[in-house]
């Protein structure tokens, strides 16, 4: 994902599942939080990874 180390790539991964089930939970009415689109989600998502790849010694070596 984005040519991120492992940590940050484990990282990016968890949060878009967390966000899927949260959409999963919002379309099944199980729960109604933000009524965000998904996309939404995933563009902030996007932003924090590369907030984190930025500031990751690690992944700064990878470039």
């Amino acid at each position: 994902m984005m040519n991120m180390c492992n940590k940050c790539g484990k990282i990016a991964t968890v949060l878009v599942l967390l966000l899927g089930l949260a959409l999963l939970l919002r379309d099944l009415g199980v729960w109604d939080f933000w009524n965000i689109q998904w996309y939404t989600g995933l563009i902030i998502l996007w932003g924090i990874a590369c907030i984190g790849k930025s500031g990751c010694p690690e992944c700064q070596k990878r470039k």
